[in-house]
Protein backbone atom coordinates (compact mmCIF):
# COMPACT_ATOMS: atom_id res chain seq x y z
CA UNK A 1 0.00 0.00 0.00
CA UNK A 2 1.41 2.73 -1.29
CA UNK A 3 1.66 5.68 2.83
CA UNK A 4 1.79 9.11 0.74
CA UNK A 5 -1.39 8.55 -0.95
CA UNK A 6 -3.79 10.20 0.09
CA UNK A 7 -6.82 8.00 1.72
CA UNK A 8 -5.53 5.31 0.19
CA UNK A 9 -5.84 7.02 -4.28
CA UNK A 10 -2.74 6.83 -5.39
CA UNK A 11 -2.81 9.63 -7.50
CA UNK A 12 -2.99 11.76 -4.74
CA UNK A 13 -1.08 13.03 -2.31
CA UNK A 14 -1.03 13.71 1.83
CA UNK A 15 -0.14 17.06 2.85
CA UNK A 16 2.72 15.58 4.74
CA UNK A 17 4.18 14.08 1.66
CA UNK A 18 7.31 16.33 0.07
CA UNK A 19 8.27 16.23 -4.14
CA UNK A 20 11.95 16.76 -4.97
CA UNK A 21 11.93 18.97 -7.94
CA UNK A 22 14.60 18.83 -10.87
CA UNK A 23 15.82 21.81 -12.47
CA UNK A 24 12.99 20.93 -15.37
CA UNK A 25 10.28 20.75 -13.08
CA UNK A 26 11.40 24.27 -11.73
CA UNK A 27 11.01 25.06 -15.36
CA UNK A 28 7.91 24.25 -16.32
CA UNK A 29 6.00 24.96 -13.21
CA UNK A 30 7.26 28.44 -13.90
CA UNK A 31 6.30 28.01 -17.60
CA UNK A 32 2.58 26.25 -16.32
CA UNK A 33 2.24 29.30 -13.71
CA UNK A 34 2.62 31.93 -16.58
CA UNK A 35 0.39 30.37 -19.36
CA UNK A 36 -2.64 28.51 -18.98
CA UNK A 37 -3.33 27.58 -22.43
CA UNK A 38 0.41 25.56 -22.45
CA UNK A 39 -0.33 24.11 -18.87
CA UNK A 40 -3.97 22.64 -20.54
CA UNK A 41 -2.45 21.43 -23.41
CA UNK A 42 0.67 20.22 -21.69
CA UNK A 43 -0.60 18.26 -18.80
CA UNK A 44 -4.69 18.36 -18.31
CA UNK A 45 -6.70 15.30 -19.34
CA UNK A 46 -9.69 13.90 -20.34
CA UNK A 47 -11.86 11.03 -21.69
CA UNK A 48 -12.56 10.82 -24.90
CA UNK A 49 -15.54 8.10 -26.01
CA UNK A 50 -13.41 6.88 -28.57
CA UNK A 51 -10.26 7.45 -27.66
CA UNK A 52 -10.07 6.79 -23.61
CA UNK A 53 -7.92 9.05 -21.45
CA UNK A 54 -6.30 11.82 -24.00
CA UNK A 55 -4.56 15.06 -23.42
CA UNK A 56 -6.96 18.02 -23.95
CA UNK A 57 -6.00 20.12 -27.17
CA UNK A 58 -8.36 22.66 -27.05
CA UNK A 59 -9.62 24.16 -30.34
CA UNK A 60 -8.93 28.08 -30.96
CA UNK A 61 -12.16 29.31 -29.41
CA UNK A 62 -11.93 27.07 -26.23
CA UNK A 63 -8.71 28.95 -26.03
CA UNK A 64 -10.48 32.07 -26.43
CA UNK A 65 -12.67 31.39 -23.95
CA UNK A 66 -9.78 30.69 -21.26
CA UNK A 67 -7.97 33.98 -22.31
CA UNK A 68 -11.53 35.89 -22.36
CA UNK A 69 -11.71 34.67 -18.65
CA UNK A 70 -8.11 35.52 -17.28
CA UNK A 71 -7.90 39.29 -18.61
CA UNK A 72 -11.78 39.70 -17.79
CA UNK A 73 -13.71 40.13 -14.53
CA UNK A 74 -16.91 39.67 -16.23
CA UNK A 75 -17.51 37.02 -18.95
CA UNK A 76 -20.62 36.00 -20.47
CA UNK A 77 -20.56 33.09 -23.23
CA UNK A 78 -23.31 31.65 -25.93
CA UNK A 79 -22.48 28.49 -26.72
CA UNK A 80 -24.19 25.77 -28.87
CA UNK A 81 -24.36 22.25 -27.20
CA UNK A 82 -21.62 19.66 -27.55
CA UNK A 83 -18.87 22.15 -28.01
CA UNK A 84 -16.38 21.12 -25.49
CA UNK A 85 -17.12 24.35 -23.21
CA UNK A 86 -16.95 22.57 -20.13
CA UNK A 87 -13.85 20.98 -20.76
CA UNK A 88 -12.33 24.19 -21.15
CA UNK A 89 -13.62 25.59 -17.77
CA UNK A 90 -12.69 22.92 -16.06
CA UNK A 91 -8.89 23.13 -17.54
CA UNK A 92 -9.45 27.17 -16.71
CA UNK A 93 -10.39 26.40 -12.69
CA UNK A 94 -7.92 23.88 -12.24
CA UNK A 95 -4.71 25.96 -13.18
CA UNK A 96 -6.12 28.97 -11.05
CA UNK A 97 -6.14 26.68 -7.47
CA UNK A 98 -2.94 25.08 -8.45
CA UNK A 99 -0.99 28.20 -9.29
CA UNK A 100 -2.75 30.87 -6.50
CA UNK A 101 -2.61 30.66 -3.19
CA UNK A 102 -5.71 30.91 -1.10
CA UNK A 103 -7.81 30.72 -4.37
CA UNK A 104 -11.71 30.42 -4.05
CA UNK A 105 -13.46 29.01 -7.04
CA UNK A 106 -17.61 27.93 -6.47
CA UNK A 107 -19.23 25.70 -9.49
CA UNK A 108 -23.08 26.62 -9.91
CA UNK A 109 -24.88 24.62 -12.26
CA UNK A 110 -29.02 24.46 -12.82
CA UNK A 111 -28.56 21.01 -10.89
CA UNK A 112 -26.41 19.73 -8.23
CA UNK A 113 -26.03 16.81 -10.20
CA UNK A 114 -24.83 19.04 -13.03
CA UNK A 115 -22.39 20.82 -10.62
CA UNK A 116 -20.87 17.73 -9.17
CA UNK A 117 -19.86 16.28 -12.88
CA UNK A 118 -17.79 19.66 -13.12
CA UNK A 119 -16.55 18.71 -9.86
CA UNK A 120 -16.02 15.08 -11.40
CA UNK A 121 -14.15 16.15 -14.30
CA UNK A 122 -11.61 18.47 -12.65
CA UNK A 123 -10.86 15.58 -9.91
CA UNK A 124 -10.39 13.25 -13.11
CA UNK A 125 -7.88 15.89 -14.37
CA UNK A 126 -5.84 16.59 -11.17
CA UNK A 127 -5.27 12.86 -10.33
CA UNK A 128 -3.68 12.61 -14.10
CA UNK A 129 -1.00 15.51 -13.51
CA UNK A 130 2.31 14.63 -12.59
CA UNK A 131 2.99 14.43 -8.51
CA UNK A 132 5.59 17.34 -9.18
CA UNK A 133 2.96 19.38 -10.19
CA UNK A 134 0.10 18.64 -7.77
CA UNK A 135 -0.57 19.73 -4.58
CA UNK A 136 -1.17 17.91 -1.60
CA UNK A 137 -4.65 17.31 -0.61
CA UNK A 138 -6.88 18.79 2.41
CA UNK A 139 -10.44 17.74 1.49
CA UNK A 140 -11.63 16.14 -1.62
CA UNK A 141 -15.20 14.82 -2.16
CA UNK A 142 -18.35 15.03 -4.69
CA UNK A 143 -19.12 18.90 -3.41
CA UNK A 144 -15.38 20.23 -2.20
CA UNK A 145 -12.14 20.19 -2.95
CA UNK A 146 -9.24 22.04 -0.99
CA UNK A 147 -5.31 21.87 -1.56
CA UNK A 148 -2.49 22.33 0.29
CA UNK A 149 -1.92 25.91 -0.78
CA UNK A 150 -5.56 26.75 0.83
CA UNK A 151 -7.20 27.53 -2.98
CA UNK A 152 -10.61 25.27 -2.92
CA UNK A 153 -13.67 24.66 -5.21
CA UNK A 154 -17.13 23.51 -4.05
CA UNK A 155 -19.84 22.59 -6.43
CA UNK A 156 -23.42 23.60 -5.62
CA UNK A 157 -26.60 24.62 -7.26
CA UNK A 158 -27.70 27.77 -8.74
CA UNK A 159 -29.71 28.86 -5.57
CA UNK A 160 -30.15 31.70 -3.83
CA UNK A 161 -27.93 30.36 -1.11
CA UNK A 162 -25.91 28.91 -3.38
CA UNK A 163 -22.68 31.06 -2.84
CA UNK A 164 -24.05 32.40 0.40
CA UNK A 165 -21.67 33.07 3.02
CA UNK A 166 -18.72 32.64 1.13
CA UNK A 167 -16.01 34.22 -0.67
CA UNK A 168 -15.07 33.86 -4.03
CA UNK A 169 -12.77 34.71 -6.44
CA UNK A 170 -14.20 33.23 -9.41
CA UNK A 171 -17.90 32.54 -9.77
CA UNK A 172 -18.81 29.88 -12.75
CA UNK A 173 -22.32 29.61 -13.65
CA UNK A 174 -23.04 26.60 -16.07
CA UNK A 175 -26.27 26.66 -18.12
CA UNK A 176 -27.44 29.50 -16.35
CA UNK A 177 -30.18 30.34 -18.97
CA UNK A 178 -31.94 26.75 -17.69
CA UNK A 179 -32.50 27.95 -14.03
CA UNK A 180 -35.85 28.65 -13.01
CA UNK A 181 -36.17 32.64 -13.87
CA UNK A 182 -37.42 32.99 -10.52
CA UNK A 183 -34.29 31.25 -9.08
CA UNK A 184 -31.66 33.28 -11.40
CA UNK A 185 -33.20 36.81 -9.48
CA UNK A 186 -33.05 35.62 -6.62
CA UNK A 187 -29.81 34.16 -7.01
CA UNK A 188 -28.18 37.42 -8.28
CA UNK A 189 -29.75 39.44 -5.25
CA UNK A 190 -28.11 37.04 -2.56
CA UNK A 191 -24.96 36.30 -4.62
CA UNK A 192 -23.75 39.59 -6.23
CA UNK A 193 -22.45 41.36 -2.76
CA UNK A 194 -20.22 38.20 -2.32
CA UNK A 195 -19.27 39.39 -5.90
CA UNK A 196 -18.81 42.92 -5.46
CA UNK A 197 -17.14 42.48 -1.56
CA UNK A 198 -13.89 42.24 -3.78
CA UNK A 199 -12.43 43.92 -6.82
CA UNK A 200 -11.05 41.01 -8.43
CA UNK A 201 -13.79 38.48 -8.33
CA UNK A 202 -14.94 37.30 -11.61
CA UNK A 203 -17.58 36.08 -12.92
CA UNK A 204 -18.08 33.62 -15.98
CA UNK A 205 -21.36 32.65 -16.99
CA UNK A 206 -21.86 30.02 -19.98
CA UNK A 207 -25.22 28.65 -21.56
CA UNK A 208 -27.31 27.75 -24.25
CA UNK A 209 -30.13 30.07 -24.94
CA UNK A 210 -33.37 29.45 -23.00
CA UNK A 211 -35.93 31.91 -24.43
CA UNK A 212 -35.95 35.44 -22.93
CA UNK A 213 -35.01 35.45 -19.81
CA UNK A 214 -32.31 36.76 -17.46
CA UNK A 215 -29.57 35.67 -19.71
CA UNK A 216 -30.98 36.86 -22.68
CA UNK A 217 -31.50 40.32 -20.82
CA UNK A 218 -27.51 40.41 -19.38
CA UNK A 219 -26.41 39.60 -22.92
CA UNK A 220 -28.22 42.40 -24.47
CA UNK A 221 -27.17 44.56 -21.73
CA UNK A 222 -24.06 43.66 -22.87
CA UNK A 223 -24.30 44.19 -26.59
CA UNK A 224 -25.76 47.86 -25.21
CA UNK A 225 -22.74 48.58 -23.05
CA UNK A 226 -25.02 48.67 -19.91
CA UNK A 227 -23.40 46.34 -18.08
CA UNK A 228 -19.61 44.98 -17.89
CA UNK A 229 -19.82 41.48 -18.86
CA UNK A 230 -17.26 40.56 -22.34
CA UNK A 231 -18.96 38.51 -24.66
CA UNK A 232 -18.28 35.57 -26.36
CA UNK A 233 -20.14 33.97 -28.88
CA UNK A 234 -19.52 30.71 -30.26
CA UNK A 235 -21.11 29.15 -34.05
CA UNK A 236 -21.49 25.54 -34.07
CA UNK A 237 -19.29 25.49 -37.34
CA UNK A 238 -16.43 26.29 -35.32
CA UNK A 239 -16.25 22.87 -33.82
CA UNK A 240 -14.44 20.30 -36.43
CA UNK A 241 -16.65 17.92 -38.10
CA UNK A 242 -19.90 20.03 -37.96
CA UNK A 243 -20.94 21.09 -41.59
CA UNK A 244 -23.33 21.78 -43.55
CA UNK A 245 -23.99 18.00 -44.08
CA UNK A 246 -24.02 17.81 -40.09
CA UNK A 247 -26.87 20.71 -39.86
CA UNK A 248 -28.92 18.87 -42.20
CA UNK A 249 -28.76 15.57 -40.61
CA UNK A 250 -29.30 17.39 -37.23
CA UNK A 251 -32.28 19.06 -38.35
CA UNK A 252 -34.01 16.01 -39.83
CA UNK A 253 -33.59 14.28 -36.47
CA UNK A 254 -34.37 17.12 -34.30
CA UNK A 255 -36.73 20.73 -35.93
CA UNK A 256 -35.71 23.72 -37.26
CA UNK A 257 -36.42 25.86 -34.16
CA UNK A 258 -34.61 23.16 -32.03
CA UNK A 259 -31.66 23.69 -34.12
CA UNK A 260 -32.23 27.56 -34.14
CA UNK A 261 -31.96 27.59 -30.18
CA UNK A 262 -29.61 25.01 -29.23
CA UNK A 263 -26.73 25.00 -32.29
CA UNK A 264 -27.54 28.33 -33.68
CA UNK A 265 -28.11 29.77 -30.27
CA UNK A 266 -30.62 31.99 -31.19
CA UNK A 267 -32.65 33.83 -28.45
CA UNK A 268 -35.95 32.45 -29.64
CA UNK A 269 -39.02 33.77 -27.51
CA UNK A 270 -41.96 31.68 -25.98
CA UNK A 271 -44.57 31.47 -28.58
CA UNK A 272 -46.95 31.38 -25.62
CA UNK A 273 -45.49 35.48 -24.71
CA UNK A 274 -48.42 37.80 -24.64
CA UNK A 275 -46.12 40.08 -27.00
CA UNK A 276 -44.51 38.53 -30.22
CA UNK A 277 -41.22 37.21 -29.65
CA UNK A 278 -39.54 39.83 -32.01
CA UNK A 279 -40.95 42.87 -30.70
CA UNK A 280 -39.73 42.26 -27.12
CA UNK A 281 -36.23 41.86 -28.68
CA UNK A 282 -36.52 44.62 -29.93
CA UNK A 283 -37.74 46.83 -26.61
CA UNK A 284 -34.96 48.81 -25.62
CA UNK A 285 -35.21 50.22 -21.36
CA UNK A 286 -34.03 53.43 -20.74
CA UNK A 287 -31.63 54.17 -17.62
CA UNK A 288 -33.70 56.60 -15.38
CA UNK A 289 -33.33 59.78 -14.81
CA UNK A 290 -33.76 59.44 -11.25
CA UNK A 291 -34.04 56.50 -8.42
CA UNK A 292 -35.29 57.58 -5.50
CA UNK A 293 -35.69 54.50 -3.12
CA UNK A 294 -38.17 52.44 -5.01
CA UNK A 295 -39.33 54.86 -7.61
CA UNK A 296 -37.90 55.03 -10.87
CA UNK A 297 -38.02 58.37 -12.71
CA UNK A 298 -37.76 58.43 -16.73
CA UNK A 299 -39.49 62.16 -17.06
CA UNK A 300 -39.80 65.20 -15.44
CA UNK A 301 -42.98 66.22 -15.15
CA UNK A 302 -44.07 68.86 -17.80
CA UNK A 303 -46.75 71.57 -17.31
CA UNK A 304 -50.07 71.07 -19.07
CA UNK A 305 -49.77 67.29 -19.67
CA UNK A 306 -51.92 64.71 -18.81
CA UNK A 307 -51.11 61.95 -16.79
CA UNK A 308 -52.72 58.78 -15.84
CA UNK A 309 -50.98 55.54 -13.20
CA UNK A 310 -52.09 52.35 -12.27
CA UNK A 311 -51.79 51.13 -9.10
CA UNK A 312 -51.38 47.05 -8.46
CA UNK A 313 -51.01 46.37 -4.62
CA UNK A 314 -49.54 43.30 -2.89
CA UNK A 315 -49.88 42.56 1.03
CA UNK A 316 -45.88 43.48 1.84
CA UNK A 317 -44.66 40.33 2.71
CA UNK A 318 -42.02 39.88 1.06
CA UNK A 319 -43.60 37.71 -1.74
CA UNK A 320 -45.38 39.75 -4.56
CA UNK A 321 -44.98 43.26 -5.12
CA UNK A 322 -47.01 46.99 -4.93
CA UNK A 323 -46.15 48.74 -8.05
CA UNK A 324 -47.64 51.62 -9.82
CA UNK A 325 -46.47 53.10 -13.16
CA UNK A 326 -47.74 56.80 -13.84
CA UNK A 327 -48.09 57.19 -18.12
CA UNK A 328 -47.68 60.59 -19.94
CA UNK A 329 -51.08 60.48 -21.97
CA UNK A 330 -50.94 64.00 -23.46
CA UNK A 331 -50.01 62.06 -27.08
CA UNK A 332 -49.44 58.82 -28.72
CA UNK A 333 -47.31 57.51 -28.24
CA UNK A 334 -48.01 57.42 -24.76
CA UNK A 335 -45.21 56.61 -22.00
CA UNK A 336 -44.27 55.81 -18.90
CA UNK A 337 -42.53 58.45 -16.81
CA UNK A 338 -41.97 57.23 -13.49
CA UNK A 339 -42.39 53.53 -12.05
CA UNK A 340 -42.81 51.80 -8.71
CA UNK A 341 -42.09 48.86 -7.18
CA UNK A 342 -42.07 47.36 -3.74
CA UNK A 343 -42.43 43.70 -2.05
CA UNK A 344 -41.99 44.77 1.60
CA UNK A 345 -44.16 48.25 1.95
CA UNK A 346 -47.12 48.25 4.34
CA UNK A 347 -50.41 48.85 2.43
CA UNK A 348 -51.50 51.64 5.14
CA UNK A 349 -48.25 53.56 4.14
CA UNK A 350 -48.51 53.51 0.22
CA UNK A 351 -51.15 55.41 -0.13
CA UNK A 352 -49.44 58.41 0.73
CA UNK A 353 -46.26 57.39 -1.23
CA UNK A 354 -48.89 57.11 -4.25
CA UNK A 355 -50.04 60.53 -3.15
CA UNK A 356 -47.09 62.29 -3.46
CA UNK A 357 -46.41 60.92 -6.08
CA UNK A 358 -49.36 61.38 -8.45
CA UNK A 359 -49.58 65.19 -7.20
CA UNK A 360 -45.82 65.86 -8.70
CA UNK A 361 -47.02 64.84 -11.95
CA UNK A 362 -49.92 67.32 -12.52
CA UNK A 363 -52.23 65.36 -10.16
CA UNK A 364 -52.28 62.83 -11.80
CA UNK A 365 -55.60 60.56 -12.79
CA UNK A 366 -54.90 56.88 -10.70
CA UNK A 367 -56.94 53.73 -11.27
CA UNK A 368 -56.43 51.13 -8.25
CA UNK A 369 -56.67 47.55 -8.81
CA UNK A 370 -59.05 46.98 -5.60
CA UNK A 371 -59.28 43.10 -5.57
CA UNK A 372 -57.77 42.40 -2.56
CA UNK A 373 -56.01 44.82 -0.54
CA UNK A 374 -56.38 47.52 -2.70
CA UNK A 375 -59.62 48.59 -1.75
CA UNK A 376 -57.91 49.75 1.56
CA UNK A 377 -55.31 51.32 -0.47
CA UNK A 378 -58.25 53.33 -2.51
CA UNK A 379 -59.99 54.22 0.77
CA UNK A 380 -57.54 55.95 2.56
CA UNK A 381 -56.33 57.76 -0.48
CA UNK A 382 -59.50 59.13 -1.21
CA UNK A 383 -61.58 59.21 2.02
CA UNK A 384 -57.96 60.05 4.49
CA UNK A 385 -55.76 62.16 2.09
CA UNK A 386 -58.70 63.24 -0.10
CA UNK A 387 -57.17 63.19 -3.01
CA UNK A 388 -59.55 64.15 -5.56
CA UNK A 389 -58.48 61.92 -9.28
CA UNK A 390 -59.03 58.78 -7.90
CA UNK A 391 -60.72 56.92 -10.71
CA UNK A 392 -63.78 54.96 -10.44
CA UNK A 393 -66.24 52.11 -12.16
CA UNK A 394 -69.40 51.22 -12.48
CA UNK A 395 -71.10 48.32 -14.14
CA UNK A 396 -72.83 49.17 -17.50
CA UNK A 397 -76.42 48.22 -17.12
CA UNK A 398 -77.04 47.20 -20.74
CA UNK A 399 -73.78 45.18 -21.18
CA UNK A 400 -73.03 44.18 -17.89
CA UNK A 401 -69.26 45.44 -18.33
CA UNK A 402 -67.46 47.68 -15.92
CA UNK A 403 -66.62 51.11 -16.85
CA UNK A 404 -64.55 54.06 -16.07
CA UNK A 405 -66.82 56.99 -15.07
CA UNK A 406 -66.62 60.54 -13.58
CA UNK A 407 -68.34 61.37 -10.21
CA UNK A 408 -69.43 59.18 -7.53
CA UNK A 409 -73.41 57.02 -6.72
CA UNK A 410 -74.54 54.06 -5.62
CA UNK A 411 -73.26 51.65 -8.15
CA UNK A 412 -70.19 53.71 -9.04
CA UNK A 413 -66.92 52.04 -7.08
CA UNK A 414 -63.45 53.43 -5.90
CA UNK A 415 -60.73 51.65 -8.31
CA UNK A 416 -60.93 49.10 -10.31
CA UNK A 417 -61.78 45.32 -9.88
CA UNK A 418 -59.98 42.94 -12.49
CA UNK A 419 -62.12 40.55 -13.72
CA UNK A 420 -61.32 37.34 -16.28
CA UNK A 421 -63.26 40.22 -18.65
CA UNK A 422 -61.43 43.00 -17.55
CA UNK A 423 -57.87 41.18 -17.81
CA UNK A 424 -58.74 39.70 -21.20
CA UNK A 425 -60.10 43.09 -22.93
CA UNK A 426 -56.46 45.02 -21.25
CA UNK A 427 -54.28 42.16 -22.27
CA UNK A 428 -55.59 42.56 -25.94
CA UNK A 429 -55.39 46.25 -25.85
CA UNK A 430 -51.96 46.03 -24.57
CA UNK A 431 -50.55 43.84 -26.71
CA UNK A 432 -52.00 46.48 -29.75
CA UNK A 433 -50.51 49.01 -28.16
CA UNK A 434 -46.96 47.63 -27.83
CA UNK A 435 -46.94 46.19 -31.05
CA UNK A 436 -47.94 49.01 -32.69
CA UNK A 437 -45.64 51.40 -31.14
CA UNK A 438 -48.53 53.35 -29.33
CA UNK A 439 -46.74 52.71 -26.49
CA UNK A 440 -43.06 53.22 -25.37
CA UNK A 441 -42.12 50.89 -22.63
CA UNK A 442 -38.52 52.09 -21.59
CA UNK A 443 -39.08 50.42 -17.96
CA UNK A 444 -36.30 47.60 -17.33
CA UNK A 445 -38.38 45.44 -15.14
CA UNK A 446 -41.37 46.36 -17.26
CA UNK A 447 -39.87 44.96 -20.10
CA UNK A 448 -38.33 41.82 -17.85
CA UNK A 449 -41.57 41.07 -16.98
CA UNK A 450 -43.24 41.21 -20.15
CA UNK A 451 -40.71 38.66 -21.69
CA UNK A 452 -42.46 35.89 -19.05
CA UNK A 453 -45.66 37.19 -19.07
CA UNK A 454 -47.60 34.07 -21.06
CA UNK A 455 -50.73 32.31 -21.75
CA UNK A 456 -51.83 29.95 -19.25
CA UNK A 457 -55.75 28.51 -18.82
CA UNK A 458 -56.40 30.99 -21.49
CA UNK A 459 -55.65 33.72 -19.71
CA UNK A 460 -51.87 35.47 -18.93
CA UNK A 461 -49.45 35.07 -16.12
CA UNK A 462 -45.72 35.31 -15.14
CA UNK A 463 -44.57 32.01 -16.39
CA UNK A 464 -42.60 32.38 -12.62
CA UNK A 465 -42.16 34.77 -10.89
CA UNK A 466 -43.57 38.48 -10.81
CA UNK A 467 -45.91 40.33 -13.15
CA UNK A 468 -47.12 43.17 -11.32
CA UNK A 469 -45.58 46.00 -13.28
CA UNK A 470 -47.22 44.47 -16.47
CA UNK A 471 -50.31 44.47 -14.45
CA UNK A 472 -50.13 48.09 -14.25
CA UNK A 473 -49.84 48.52 -17.69
CA UNK A 474 -52.85 46.07 -18.69
CA UNK A 475 -54.83 48.03 -16.68
CA UNK A 476 -53.69 51.53 -18.28
CA UNK A 477 -54.44 49.82 -21.60
CA UNK A 478 -58.06 48.83 -20.29
CA UNK A 479 -58.24 52.61 -19.63
CA UNK A 480 -57.49 53.88 -23.08
CA UNK A 481 -60.19 52.10 -24.48
CA UNK A 482 -62.90 53.63 -22.25
CA UNK A 483 -64.90 56.70 -23.35
CA UNK A 484 -64.09 58.76 -20.17
CA UNK A 485 -60.75 58.41 -21.05
CA UNK A 486 -60.60 59.42 -24.62
CA UNK A 487 -62.77 62.69 -23.44
CA UNK A 488 -60.26 63.16 -21.20
CA UNK A 489 -57.33 63.12 -23.30
CA UNK A 490 -59.17 63.55 -26.56
CA UNK A 491 -57.41 60.66 -28.22
CA UNK A 492 -59.23 57.26 -29.52
CA UNK A 493 -56.24 55.02 -29.91
CA UNK A 494 -58.69 52.73 -31.85
CA UNK A 495 -59.62 55.39 -34.27
CA UNK A 496 -56.16 56.54 -34.72
CA UNK A 497 -54.77 52.53 -35.57
CA UNK A 498 -57.87 52.34 -37.84
CA UNK A 499 -56.38 55.51 -39.88
CA UNK A 500 -53.26 54.35 -40.01
CA UNK A 501 -54.02 51.21 -41.36
CA UNK A 502 -56.76 52.37 -43.62
CA UNK A 503 -53.84 52.23 -46.50
CA UNK A 504 -53.07 48.44 -45.71
CA UNK A 505 -56.84 47.66 -45.73
CA UNK A 506 -57.46 49.54 -49.14
CA UNK A 507 -54.34 47.87 -50.54
CA UNK A 508 -55.64 44.24 -49.76
CA UNK A 509 -58.67 44.99 -51.11
CA UNK A 510 -59.95 42.68 -53.48
CA UNK A 511 -62.55 42.73 -56.45
CA UNK A 512 -64.99 40.22 -57.47
CA UNK A 513 -67.10 40.81 -60.66
CA UNK A 514 -71.49 39.61 -59.63
CA UNK A 515 -73.84 39.00 -61.78
CA UNK A 516 -77.22 40.03 -61.99
CA UNK A 517 -78.46 36.83 -60.25
CA UNK A 518 -76.06 36.69 -57.83
CA UNK A 519 -76.77 37.72 -54.34
CA UNK A 520 -75.50 40.47 -52.39
CA UNK A 521 -75.32 40.40 -48.91
CA UNK A 522 -76.24 44.21 -47.56
CA UNK A 523 -73.00 44.46 -45.51
CA UNK A 524 -70.95 44.24 -48.96
CA UNK A 525 -70.03 47.25 -51.08
CA UNK A 526 -71.62 46.85 -55.05
CA UNK A 527 -70.03 49.51 -57.41
CA UNK A 528 -70.19 49.85 -61.36
CA UNK A 529 -67.51 50.13 -64.00
CA UNK A 530 -68.17 50.36 -67.14
CA UNK A 531 -71.71 49.09 -66.45
CA UNK A 532 -70.30 45.78 -64.78
CA UNK A 533 -71.32 45.50 -61.40
CA UNK A 534 -68.53 44.96 -58.82
CA UNK A 535 -68.14 43.09 -55.22
CA UNK A 536 -65.42 45.27 -52.43
CA UNK A 537 -64.72 43.31 -49.63
CA UNK A 538 -61.06 42.55 -47.75
CA UNK A 539 -59.11 39.62 -48.78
Amino acid sequence: MDKSAYHGNRHLKRTDIAIEFTPENVREFAKCSRDPIYFIERYVKIINVDQGLVNFIPFDYQKNVITTSVANRFVICKMPRQCGKTTAIVGLMLWYVLFNEEYSIAILAHKLTQAQEIMSRIQLAYENLPKWLQRSIIEWNKRNIELENKSKIIASSTTASGARGGSYNLVYLDEFAFVPNNMQEKFFSATYPVISSGKTTKVLITSTPNGLNLFYKMWRDSELGRNDYKRISIHWSETPGRDEKWKEETIRNTSVEQFRVEFETDFVGSSATLIHPDVLRALVYEKPIAIHSDTRIYQEPIKDHVYFATVDVARGLGNDYSAFSIFDCTSVPYQIVATYRSNDIAPLLLPAIIKSALEKYNNSYVLIETNDIGQQVADILHYDLEYENLLTTATDERSGVQILTSGFGQTVKLGLRTTKQTKRFGCSNLKSLIENQKLILNDEITIYELMRFIAVNNSYEAEDGNDDTVMCCVMFAWITQQNYFKDLTNIDIRKLLQQEKQPEIDDETVLFFVSSEEFVDEANTVFSVNNDKWLMFPS
